[in-house]
């Protein structure tokens, strides 16, 4: 039995044992001794020539294999510090992530004892400067550390766990002006001289464009890896348009500097074998000098695998040398296996080696082969019919120019192949691109809920663009030339204007994840319609693409109900930090949002790098099957519940926007102009009757109709909701403060509420007594961050809750809280615990 990718199949028996694992745990001896007999059963059966039990054997001693080296793998326990977390404390330690200074702050990565990190940002007041900190600086700080925290929301990041596998345990503030250099010299010296040369490219860029923030950020980040510079509104359109790769350090950066400097070495007549070594050297120390980035480092190894069976005189197959190099990095670290970087790197090339090559091999290589040397005619006998016969068609072409136009005949052959170059290309892209689409749809989607129409034709301008500007950069970072950087610049804006004009006519479409069964045919039909094993096999391969289509039509349009308990009335508290964001279901299947988080800038030009309506909500939302929203509400306009309602809006296009006494703010114009934009009506409430919606009663208790707004937002201007089902009641506060609960309960408008969101996350300035004792509330929900600096929740608030024996459940500590009625009774659940 021979096969064209023999690294496939042990790969994938490999991948297999590690997915198990991740599901179901087994004890690791009898698994060493089920994979130790296989390995002995295969040896027997190779000797007995039983060539299909030999392999059979082989494949299971693997998966058996798999299972033992994730069941082997110790747990990352975090270290633990010995001051409580935001206690002012002094930290020693060595830069081993070089300063990168953005708008306002400076950022490093600071290890304070060994494989136990801190990522630091200092600030520093007005007409102060900030330290210069390269790699292997001891420095002294005086500053706050936390642990790093997750939203414990269903579909949220795991960001602990991602940053625990770099070894990164916690985040510090400190006073740039009280961080004292205690020396130089620590770390690794190979470490310190790639990141000297990391830090002078970085240097040279914000010389080479002092007055062009954009190219410099783009330029820091696409070239080198630094993203400190880097503005998340500049990339969305990228995001949106399926081009977002081409600015990721990825593996085509390191395919396309390494094609560049090979043919620079061959043009400069060094041999073959020295120039493929110095092809791999240079891929290293870029890989290095990116910051050791996974995929570079995944490509570079590619590189070297392809590049030693070359010196050997091995065909290079692509899907095999991904095999091989997936089998050793899971092999070094399996859990590698289900990180999203991981498989949308392998799972890109296995979908070009699988699909786009045999295509392209059957339609543009014969003709690409042929584009060499027209002239010669002798060269057409040693060619495939095919490619002779496009070059006489060429030359005849070319022929026609010349005796109608005048051409020479050499610019005439020149304009006709480099033509058929421009088309033959195109038609590469499009192929490729359509491929990848396809292929990584459900990852995509999985992952970011995103499946981009308008990537076919912006991959082939930005694609170009970018395989351009990279080596172009590198060579303005090497020359210092102010030309070459005004080149990358134009292109870059290219590019831009490119993605912008993809972006207007793309589809405002969020998808949330497939279910398990729809997912598993999906990938299912997509191998099965990868295979090329025997010719007999075509009609299975139709019949498998026709099911990937299928499904593939049925992932994007997601026929399927939002995951809401009908006939129930529900109260969630999204974990959004220190903000608010609840999510009420209706008994009908009605689905309010009331806020949706947001990290106050407190005046700053540039926003916080997450955004909690894109990056906290959305996920739980989507995660619940939900991609439309019958009513979104703000409850007034403060950025920590406003500043998410821009991604909401987009994301799930509510059909009414209800507001309060919401003042006029920048974050509030911005909303406005969104929902303009989508034409979803606003609405202004005020004090009302009782009314029905969604099969249960609601109640707008407050602003009053005489309420006068302030110039500028307060919490005063809470929108206040009181709903009622069945013999169960809600009162939901946003942030009203004394001032309103007091005209309430004077006004004798508050009635009795089983279950209270705590105003204004627990402050002092909110839930006094009188309102308290006028609702009497059995559960208390707040809403609030982790470790916050504002004190949340106030202990006089807490010791007022529990003295009236209101079970309060926080966010903070208990993640996620929902409450559900049937009308009758409370069910109360934390965190996936009920």
């Amino acid at each position: 039995m021979r096969l064209r990718e023999p690294l496939l199949l042990p790969f994938a028996s490999l991948a297999a044992g590690i997915a198990i694992a991740r599901f179901v745990r087994f004890p690791l001896q009898p698994v060493l001794q089920a994979a130790g007999a296989l390995v002995l059963l295969a040896v027997i059966a190779w000797s007995g020539r039983t060539r299909w039990l030999t392999f059979l054997c082989a494949l299971l001693a693997l998966l058996f294999a798999g299972i033992a080296l994730a069941v082997s793998r110790p747990p990352v326990v975090p270290p633990a510090l010995s001051v409580p977390d935001n206690t002012p404390a002094i930290f020693e330690g060595c830069v081993v992530d070089p300063a990168l200074l953005s708008v306002d702050r400076e950022r490093f990565t600071v290890e304070l004892a060994p494989g136990a990190r801190a990522q630091v940002s200092l600030f520093a007041r007005e007409g102060e400067n900030f330290p210069d900190l390269p790699y292997g600086t001891r420095v002294e700080f005086l500053g706050k550390v936390r642990r790093t925290h997750n939203y414990r929301d269903p579909g949220a990041f795991d960001v602990v766990y991602f940053l625990a596998r770099q070894h990164i345990f916690w985040n510090a503030t400190g006073d740039a002006a009280k961080l004292r250099i205690l020396g130089k010299g620590c770390g690794n010296p190979l470490d310190a001289f790639i990141f000297a040369i990391r830090s002078a490219g970085l240097d040279r860029l914000d010389r080479l464009y002092t007055n062009d923030a954009y190219a410099n950020g783009m330029l820091q980040a696409t070239l080198l890896g630094a993203t400190a510079k880097l503005d998340r509104m500049w990339t969305e359109d990228y995001r949106s348009t399926g081009t977002f790769h081409a600015l990721v350090i990825s593996g085509s950066h390191v395919a396309v500097l390494a094609a560049v400097f090979l043919f620079f070495l061959r043009i400069c007549a060094v041999p073959r074998g020295p120039a493929i070594f110095l092809t791999i050297l240079a891929a290293w120390l870029y890989a290095g000098v990116t910051g050791w980035q996974a995929p570079v480092l995944r490509s570079a190894a590619g590189m070297s695998l392809y590049g030693i069976g070359r010196c050997f005189f091995r065909e290079g197959r692509l899907l095999n040398i991904v095999a091989g190099v997936a089998l050793c990095f899971v092999v070094i670290d399996p859990e590698q296996l289900f990180d999203a970087s991981f498989q949308l790197s392998f799972l890109a090339v296995g979908v070009i080696g699988a699909f786009a090559v045999p295509v392209l091999k059957a339609t543009s290589t014969p003709f690409s082969r042929g584009l060499r040397e027209i002239g010669n005619s002798g060269r057409d006998i040693h060619m495939p019919a095919k490619s002779a016969e496009f070059r006489v068609e060429l030359r005849l072409l070319a022929r026609t120019l010349t005796l109608t136009l005048g051409l020479p005949v050499r610019l005439a052959r020149f304009a006709v192949t480099f033509a058929a170059r421009l088309w033959l290309y195109a038609w590469e892209i499009f192929v490729t691109t359509f491929f990848i689409q396809v292929g990584l749809a459900l990852p995509m989607i999985v992952y970011f809920h995103r499946l981009s129409a308008s990537g076919l034709t912006a991959n082939a301008i930005v694609v170009p663009a970018f395989c351009a500007i990279i080596p172009l950069g590198f060579l303005a970072i090497v020359t210092n030339s102010h030309t070459i950087a005004w080149l990358c610049a134009w292109l870059l804006n290219v590019s831009r204007i490119a993605v912008r004009w993809h972006a207007s006519w793309e589809p405002a479409w969020r998808i949330p994840a497939p279910p398990l069964w729809l997912a598993g045919l999906f990938v299912m039909a997509l191998v099965l319609a990868a295979l090329r094993f025997n010719r007999r096999l075509i009609r299975l391969r139709i019949a498998a693409a026709l099911i990937v289509c299928g499904a593939l039509a049925a992932i994007v349009i997601h026929p399927f109900p939002p995951r809401v308990l009908q006939g129930k009335f529900e109260l969630t508290a999204i974990d959004v930090g220190q903000g608010d964001s609840l999510l009420v279901t209706f008994p009908s299947g009605a689905l309010m949002l009331i806020d949706a988080g947001g990290i106050p800038s407190f005046g700053r030009a540039r926003k916080p790098g997450i955004d909690i309506g894109e990056d906290v909500v959305s996920p739980y939302l989507w995660s619940r099957s939900i991609k439309h929203l019958d009513i979104v509400a703000i409850t007034h306009g403060h950025e920590d519940h406003i500043g998410g309602i821009n991604a909401v809006l987009r994301n799930f296009h509510p059909a009414e926007l209800w507001t309060g006494a919401t003042e006029d703010s920048p974050e509030w114009r911005s909303v406005r102009e969104t929902a303009g934009r989508l034409h979803i009506p606003i609405l202004q409430k005020v004090r009302c009757d009782p009314f029905t919606f969604g099969g249960a009663t609601v109640q707008v208790l407050a602003p009053g109709p005489a309420y006068a707004a302030a110039t500028i937002p307060t919490n005063d201007d809470s929108l206040v909701l009181w709903v009622k089902f069945g013999g169960t009641a809600f009162l939901l506060t946003g942030d009203m403060e004394k001032k309103i609960e007091a005209q309430l309960v004077a006004g004798g408008l508050l009635q009795h509420a089983d279950v209270l969101k705590v105003g204004h996350h627990g402050s002092r300035t909110s839930s006094t007594p009188d309102l308290l004792d006028a609702v009497h509330p059995a559960f208390g929900i707040i809403s609030v961050g982790f470790d916050n600096t504002y004190g949340h929740p106030s202990h006089i608030t807490m010791d007022a809750l529990q003295e009236r024996k209101i079970d309060v459940r926080r966010t903070d500590e208990d993640g996620l809280v929902t409450v559900v009625s049937d009308g009758r009774r409370l069910r109360l659940e934390t965190a996936g615990r009920e």
